[in-house]
């Protein structure tokens, strides 16, 4: 099995060598790179073709949100974005998610908490923690309007199963977490999930969880 490829992009020297010295040191994963802003990182990406890139949000020039949405916008673009921030509130979090951000990490996490993310999306899952989810909730509370008609409209397409998946991702829940709320197998929920991304045009479970909030499928109790 090819080990995952990564890449880092903090303005820090010592975040971007701290990170690369632990995740080198795990089976499975390989840094290939490093980059000093955003700008760096889109053409960082375009050279090395890594599987993850840890982007940090805060840099000067290109943010990591620009350079997210760059990064991930190209049509059968691969490569998963996991955020790096140094607080779980941070306000441009969820602008990140909302850019193509498949979850976001802690700058402060351990090497097992590190390595463990970047397994996680780079198997194609979100990595939204019960915070993020919240904070998602949160933010939707604030600025909730009508949902927009297009994304509304987009729902139809899929089953009743499906919505009800879609509905459960969106509260945070794994694939054996919905497996178990709706006594399923859990390679059953597999073929939901990506017949869901399929059907909505999305890439991947974070998409989905914004979708679901944006398209108004799921409301904060009280809302």
């Amino acid at each position: 099995m090819n080990a995952i490829r990564v890449l880092i992009a903090d303005d820090q020297m010592m975040v971007r060598q701290g990170f690369t010295v632990l995740l080198d040191a795990e089976p499975g994963i390989e840094v290939v790179g490093q980059a000093v802003d955003g700008e760096d990182a889109v053409a960082k990406v375009a050279e090395l073709d890594p599987d993850v890139v840890l982007m940090d949000i805060r840099m000067p020039g290109l943010g990591g949100i620009d350079a997210t949405r760059r990064i991930t916008a190209p049509a059968g673009a691969t490569v998963k974005v996991l955020v790096l921030t140094t607080f779980d509130l941070d306000e441009y979090v969820y602008e990140a998610l909302r850019a193509g951000a498949s979850g976001f990490l802690l700058k402060d996490a351990s090497a097992a908490e590190l390595a463990h993310a970047v397994r996680v999306v780079a198997g194609g899952d979100a990595l939204l923690s019960p915070n993020i989810t919240k904070r998602l909730i949160a933010e939707f509370s604030r600025t909730a309007g009508a949902p927009r008609a297009p994304l509304k409209e987009r729902v139809g397409a899929l089953t009743e199963r499906e919505t009800e998946v879609l509905s459960l991702i969106a509260q945070g829940l794994s694939n054996a977490e919905i497996a178990a709320r709706l006594v399923l197998a859990e390679q059953t929920v597999k073929t939901h999930v990506s017949r869901i991304l399929v059907k909505l045009g999305l890439r991947d479970r974070t998409q989905a969880a914004v979708f679901a909030y944006e398209t108004g499928l799921v409301r904060p109790a009280g809302y």
